[in-house]
């Protein structure tokens, strides 16, 4: 995988997928809430602010109806989810490892509500908590990513990196945020499949997170927008070409 497309909160579903598989490697579908009190939060995200949210009654059956839809399309899919947890986040990496998909733990999302509730950006300042979401995912057969963000303050993201990877993640997805430079840290310091998120929009920023170690990257926002899909593209495989 050398381009993946990252969830958008609420808009990341099948029907986004599909209209980003010409271009895509894999699909990140989500974030889901996945437990009563990230679901609480969520909700409260919508009515405070008007935010999509995905808010299915069954959400571990909405990932399963969502990741069969998906059966027939190329990329490699996968969902991001957010929990405080542990059970729930077993059940979708079941239906995860069912679907041959990535189950992506969101240790990223900053909305005040969230981490009020105890899940997203904060997660990765309770690296003992993480971690267990990560041992509980993995103990299936489902791939686990985890979703982190740089620049939060005092939280050192390549131990983050390294616990997880210790407690069986196959793949970090890093917002860089303003500190490129840390995907390169991570990736000299872990055998983690490094995905590089924050301002991949063509050539130039594809090639400088690559240049720091990414193995892939990742188009958030742009990801509904086919013009910015294929120049991306374009440079991921012109990148490719180059290592032959």
């Amino acid at each position: 995988m050398g381009l993946l497309a990252a969830s958008l909160s609420g808009r990341s579903d099948a029907q986004w997928a599909r209209t980003a598989a010409p271009y895509v490697d894999g699909a990140l579908l989500g974030g889901v809430a996945i437990d009563a009190k990230a679901r609480a939060a969520a909700r409260e995200s919508i009515e405070d602010r008007n935010r999509n949210e995905f808010l299915p009654s069954d959400p571990v059956a909405f990932i399963d109806q969502q990741l069969e839809q998906l059966a027939d399309v190329p990329p490699y899919p996968g969902v991001n989810v957010r929990t405080t947890t542990i059970e729930p986040l077993q059940n979708v990496a079941d239906v995860c490892a069912d679907h041959d998909a990535i189950l992506e733990v969101n240790a990223h999302c900053r909305q005040r509500e969230l981490c009020a509730a105890g899940c997203g950006e904060v997660l990765l300042a309770d690296t003992e908590r993480l971690t267990t979401f990560v041992e509980s995912a993995a103990v299936t057969d489902a791939a686990v990513s985890v979703k982190v963000r740089a620049e939060v303050p005092d939280v050192d993201l390549v131990e983050t990196a390294k616990g997880v990877e210790a407690a069986g993640a196959e793949m970090i997805h890093i917002d860089a945020m303003d500190s490129e430079t840390v995907v390169s840290d991570v990736a000299a310091e872990t055998d983690l499949f490094v995905v590089a998120n924050n301002g991949v929009r063509g050539r130039e920023t594809v090639r400088e997170y690559f240049d720091y170690g990414a193995d892939a990257v990742s188009v958030g926002r742009p990801s509904t927008i086919p013009r910015v899909l294929q120049r991306v593209r374009n440079a991921v495989d012109e990148w490719g070409s180059e290592q032959e």
